[in-house]
């Protein structure tokens, strides 16, 4: 009998217990309703480019091809590209962040609410590095959202979002955060975002939604996942609200971001090097490289050291370094903590801006440039050998730049960029520096034996 009232309390507790549980856990109902209305749909459309083909040389391609590849470049420039992502209102009068990737290169953008009104955006500002853009409609008292106020976030507190992956209008999904401030550079070797890792199922369709906490303000916008299939896995990534506010105000004054510049190249300190440079701890930013006459030169900072505190922010691993630099205004002096030789210094320095898509935060990349290359001079008799004058040669090619696009290849020999004759790498470096964005350049290389003339287009 005792046995059998252990047996029946027992269960009573666990029943108990489970329903106590449940009763804990946050309803979402309300919060879903609160906020679905200022979330809307971004459909974007691109009329075609002219594809990839083109770049190859008409006497390179056999005869017998030749009007296939025209042919199919002819169906292609004749059909659009259409995408989608989410976004959401933070202005009754029609402003709407959404990501930078979603309306990229975009000729038509049509945002969609909830109710089935539907209104033509245009562009006010977008930002690549931060993967942030800002849209106007011709709208008034518009349902919004607000942005939640920094630092205020923690792992393990539940978040919502609301988006439309693959399509499928205004799907909420939940989780938690489990983790913050997560570097994760882009494919140019750049990191400016400590991103927001959560466990909620966000797919293609979501980038741009907001993400809730439980009061119903926005931590972050969704932006990445991390897929082996092109679906979630439970790992997405947000970009933390407290980045937003920065860019949302520098997009509206002036279309573009400025951030702050330090000009150096960084990586982190594991146990070895740690011993090796006499530091307590793994621990900051090792500077492996400083930019001639860059605000780091002039500041003091020297290879060698490893900055651990910047303008008050602590420095933990490198990838901190560029969050808290690339936030900065220009011109605003830090004060700087760092390790030399074993022994803490503290420095000032006076923050650069950015300028470019080739400038350097702080940042671990390969050292190319807004071309997407890495190149080198040509010795006296390795020109003779080539019978040339002068030129540089490609070391590295970057994937998905501008050179590659243009089929540039390791080993060739650039001898002119649009009028400019190409000697050395200063005059190089020089003519880079100044080719303007968006216009077909000149491009004149020497290829196993032969000179080839194609045309370059700088994106950025």
């Amino acid at each position: 009998m005792l046995k059998r009232f252990f047996v029946v309390t027992s269960f009573a507790l666990l029943v108990f217990n489970s329903v106590a549980a449940i009763a804990q856990l946050p309803d979402f109902t309300e919060l879903v309703e609160k906020t679905s209305p200022a979330v809307v749909k971004i459909n974007t459309v691109q009329k075609a480019r002219k594809s990839g083909l083109s770049q190859i040389p008409q006497d390179q391609i056999p005869d017998i091809f030749r009007d296939l590849f025209q042919q199919r470049e002819r169906r292609q420039a004749e059909r659009p590209v259409m995408a989608m992502g989410s976004g959401f209102v933070i202005s009754d009068d029609g402003y709407i962040l959404t990501n930078h990737h979603v309306i990229d290169g975009a000729d038509e953008i049509v945002v969609r609410f909830a109710d089935r009104r539907e209104f033509n955006a245009r562009i006010v500002g977008k930002d690549r590095r931060s993967d942030l853009a800002l849209l106007k409609i011709d709208a008034n008292n518009l349902p919004t959202l607000k942005l939640a106020q920094p630092d205020q976030l923690k792992v393990g507190e539940w978040v919502l979002a609301i988006g439309s992956p693959f399509g499928l209008d205004y799907s909420a999904s939940v989780g938690i955060v489990s983790a913050i401030g997560r570097s994760i550079p882009t494919d140019k070797g750049e990191n400016y975002v400590p991103f927001i890792q959560t466990d909620v199922a966000i797919n293609p369709g979501n980038s741009g939604g907001p993400l809730f906490n439980l009061n119903g303000e926005v931590v972050g916008i969704n932006s990445q996942i991390y897929s082996r299939s092109g679906g979630s896995i439970g790992l997405s990534f947000a970009i933390p609200a407290s980045v937003a506010l920065g860019v949302i105000d520098q997009l509206k004054e002036n279309g573009e971001v400025q951030r702050g510049w330090l000009g150096v190249v960084i990586q982190d300190v594991d146990k070895d090097l740690a011993k090796s440079l006499d530091l307590d701890k793994p621990q900051g930013a090792l500077i492996n490289a400083v930019g001639p006459d860059s605000p780091a030169d002039k500041g003091g900072i020297k290879p060698g050291d490893v900055i651990v505190r910047f303008d008050k922010q602590p420095i933990i691993e490198s990838g901190d370094l560029p969050h808290v630099v690339g936030m900065l205004q220009p011109g605003k002096k830090a004060q700087v903590e760092l390790y030399r030789q074993g022994k803490l210094k503290k420095l000032t320095v006076e923050v650069g801006r950015l300028d470019g898509e080739d400038a350097s935060v702080a940042t671990n990349n390969d050292g190319s440039d807004r071309l997407g290359l890495v190149v080198n001079d040509l010795s006296d008799r390795e020109l003779g050998s080539l019978g040339l004058r002068g030129g540089v040669v490609i070391d590295q090619v970057s994937p998905d730049s501008p050179a590659e696009e243009s089929g540039l290849s390791r080993g060739d020999v650039i001898l002119q960029l649009g009028y400019s004759r190409i000697d050395d790498t200063d005059e190089y470096d020089q003519v880079v520096r100044e080719l303007p964005k968006g216009t077909p350049v000149l491009i004149r290389f020497y290829r196993q034996g032969r000179a080839i003339s194609r045309t370059i287009i700088l994106t950025q």
